[in-house]
Order: C-alpha cells, then sequence, then structure tokens
C-alpha cells in the first residue's frame, strides 16, 4: 500500500505535488469514494479515478522526457487561473493531452532557458529534491561590477534567507562600461536564489538564462541550437546520466 501522491506521481498521472493538489480539490476517487490527502492504496487492486478517467496499471503512459528552451513570460506549470500562457502550451497537442508530462523544477517568468518536461513523477522528485544537488549552469547578466571580494564570497557560499547557500561556481564571462555577464553554477535552486543574492550585494539581475542540467544542454554538437519555444527528446546520453542519477539517488 502507497499513498495516493506517489501512486499518481509514479504511474505519471501528475507530479507528486500536483497530485495533492488533485486530492485537495476531491478530483480524485478511492474504490468510488472521494479521496482524502493521506489515503493510501494498490492500483493492482484498487480503483482509482482522476477527474472520473479510471486509472488501470496496463495504461501507465510511455516514458517521456523532454528539453524545453523556456521563452522570456511563460510560466513552469500545468494550469494557470490567470490563463498566462504555460510551458505545456508550447507542446504539440500530442503531448498536451498526455497524461501527466509536466515541468521538472521551475524558471520564474522573467528567466529563460532549459527545463525538463516528464511524466516520470520519481525523477521528477529525485531532480527537485534539495539533497541531491544535480548542478545547474545560468549565464547571468548584472547591471553593474560586483567586486572580486563578492564574487569570492558568492563561490564560499553566503547566507541567505537564514541559511547559507553551498559553493557556487563563478566565471566572469564579459564585462563593459554598464554591466557584467556572469557563469553561475549552481547545486541547489532556493526560490529565485541567483536573483536574491545578486540583490543582496547591491546590484540588479538585467538577464537570466539557464543554459544546462547537468551535461544536458541546450546547444548539443552537430545540432541547431534550440530556439526559445523550441523542444527536442533527449539522446541516449542524457536518458543514461537521468537513469544513472537517479539509481544514485535512490539506490536502486
Amino acid at each position: 500500500m502507497e499513498r495516493l501522491q506517489k501512486i499518481l506521481s509514479q504511474w505519471g498521472i501528475a507530479s507528486r505535488r500536483e497530485a495533492e493538489q488533485l486530492i485537495r480539490a476531491g478530483r480524485v476517487r478511492l474504490n468510488g469514494e472521494v479521496a482524502n490527502l493521506g489515503d493510501q492504496g494498490d492500483p493492482q487492486r484498487d480503483f482509482l479515478e482522476v477527474d472520473g478517467k479510471i486509472i488501470c496499471p496496463h495504461q501507465k503512459p510511455e516514458y517521456v522526457c523532454l528539453l524545453l528552451n523556456k521563452p522570456l513570460g511563460v510560466i513552469c506549470t500545468c494550469e494557470d487561473p490567470q490563463n498566462r500562457r504555460t510551458v505545456l502550451d508550447l507542446l504539440a497537442k500530442d503531448f498536451r493531452s498526455s497524461m501527466g508530462i509536466h515541468p521538472v523544477g521551475r524558471l520564474d517568468i522573467n528567466s529563460t532557458g532549459a527545463l525538463l518536461l516528464t511524466n516520470d513523477g520519481q525523477l521528477t522528485l529525485t531532480l527537485t529534491h534539495p539533497r541531491y544537488h544535480l548542478p545547474k549552469t545560468y549565464q547571468v547578466w548584472i547591471d553593474g561590477h560586483p567586486s572580486t571580494t563578492q564574487l569570492n564570497q558568492w563561490r564560499e557560499g553566503l547566507m541567505l534567507m537564514g541559511q547559507k547557500t553551498l559553493p557556487a561556481q563563478i566565471k566572469v564571462i564579459s564585462s563593459d562600461r554598464l554591466q557584467t555577464q556572469l557563469e553561475v553554477v549552481l547545486r541547489e535552486g532556493k526560490n529565485r536564489q541567483i536573483r536574491r543574492i545578486v540583490e543582496q550585494m547591491g546590484f540588479r539581475v538585467i538577464k537570466l538564462h539557464r543554459s544546462a542540467i547537468g551535461p544536458i544542454n541546450l546547444n548539443v554538437a552537430n545540432q541547431d541550437p534550440l530556439a526559445f519555444g523550441e523542444y527536442r527528446f533527449l539522446n541516449p546520453f542524457e536518458q543514461r546520466f537521468l537513469q544513472d542519477h537517479l539509481k544514485l539517488a535512490t539506490g536502486k
């Protein structure tokens, strides 16, 4: 027996967080009764429904994992009550109607770049859990010139929202009279972390673009780089990296 949100996540219905929201909204039924958060079930024996549709083990959707180059102004969610454009709106109709595809983590509405989308709930849980520290690479443009001391403090970790950040890799890419471009590699993902750190240093982020998630890069050798709004399937090397990361993280 397992909690319903875990079952829904494992079977690609939704991410763990979204599954909890479905249950709270009364959209999930267990053996004909409206389910409650904390209920447990067995998909091999129990009747589990989402929005009136019975979830059957043999109907488990085929595994999908995509890399999207998120444009500016698009939000990283499956649905938006304000009817703003979401990352799912960028996908082909077949993917949008395929149950369970969702973004892995988030980029804020004013940020762009690499975003994974999948219907594998366990993969999503692993990649977004703070303790797994998957490195992510960002290109950051700042309106000013942080000092060497400030950048070294960032590299070593500094206090942010009452906690010390993990060490980061910071490289100055270019600098002109008005701004500085940095390449930042983080192994954690606190809410608006880069923007908060830059503001704490006394500057402002002009542009923030995520270029890679681990070795999964928007620019692949011998291929045209993904334009904003475009996406692709992961190649075999990238798939193996994620599966190896998943095995290492879960011990399975």
